[in-house]
């Protein structure tokens, strides 16, 4: 059983820079595709950004490509998210998940089999 821990989140002015972890135990973490979605008040739980277990490929949504970027290091078990250009649309509770799952489904919530906690991010002046 792998155990997400997420922590970074919190509150930043328009245009500011987060960095949100996720730290795994539990499990083989290398070998586990993980991801980031969110979840915005009123809305359904989207995709983010993912990093597959295989190539280390990346892929992020249209929407934070260019200002966000997902991270591994399997070393330390752990993955990371920095935001940069945060815009407050991007306010939403961010998770952290991983699973064993190919590259063409890892922008699919359905597939990962464990999630963090969650954690707020608001971006607000």
């Amino acid at each position: 059983q792998v155990q997400l821990v997420e922590s970074g989140g919190g509150l930043v002015q328009p245009g500011g820079s987060l960095r949100l972890s996720c730290a795994a135990s539990g499990g083989t973490f290398s070998s586990y595709t993980v991801g980031w979605f969110r979840q915005a008040p009123g809305k359904e739980r989207e995709f983010v950004a993912a990093i597959t277990s295989t190539t280390g490929s990346a892929i992020a949504a249209d929407s934070v490509k260019g200002r966000f970027t997902i991270s591994r290091d399997n070393a330390k078990s752990t993955m990371y998210l920095q935001m940069n250009s945060l815009k407050p649309e991007n306010t939403a509770v961010y998770y952290c998940a991983a699973g064993r799952i190919r590259t063409y489904y890892a922008t699919n919530q359905g597939y990962y089999d464990y999630w963090g906690q969650g954690g707020q991010v608001t971006v607000s002046s």
